[in-house]
């Protein structure tokens, strides 16, 4: 029998804290097959759009943005940490739950009018997609579709992201 991708993610009960159920994708990472389904499963969700570019936000986001853009024949865009692009950037803050935190994009790595689809590991509050999503539109693209290998239907990220074609290959109805 086949396995699905869900066989090859890992649930922690009460990490980082006691009611959270942690769902880790460094077990699909670990297995061959693991991974090769991930990155099949977020290809087929492409199928239905036109693109040009694959954009992945810093750094589980860089795991799977970019065998999908080798399998699709496209660019990979990587959304950095601030501080860590060498050229000139653009540059958007987000809220994290204590704090903030700030993301950056090269100005010169997606022209106007370029169809990006972007990827990250999990969407929780959809916080740091959103802020990569305003990045892109920065630059003139346009954001066509965003992936997540998994989704935690609890916390409501796909809220914060509904102007956008959002598709995840697991979902959770927790946090």
């Amino acid at each position: 029998m086949a396995k699905k991708l869900e066989d090859y993610i890992t649930t922690i009960p009460d990490f980082p804290e006691k009611g959270i159920m942690f769902r880790d994708v460094t077990s699909v990472l670990e297995s061959g097959e693991g991974l090769r389904l991930s990155i099949d499963e977020l290809y087929k969700l492409t199928q239905d759009i036109e693109f040009d570019i694959v954009a992945g936000a810093e750094a589980r986001g860089f795991i799977f943005g970019m065998p999908l853009a080798y399998k699709a024949g496209k660019p990979f865009v990587p959304v950095r940490k601030k501080g860590k692009l060498p050229r000139d950037t653009y540059q958007q803050t987000y809220n994290l739950e204590y704090g903030t935190a700030t993301i950056e994009i090269h100005k010169d790595s997606i022209k106007p009018g370029q169809r990006v689809v972007l990827v990250d590991d999990l969407i929780a509050t959809g916080g740091t997609i959103e802020a990569a999503a305003k990045l892109v539109e920065q630059c003139g693209g346009i954001v066509v579709k965003i992936l997540f290998l998994i989704e935690l239907e609890g916390l409501e990220g796909r809220k914060k992201l509904s102007k956008y074609n959002v598709a995840s290959v697991v979902k959770y109805p927790g946090k």
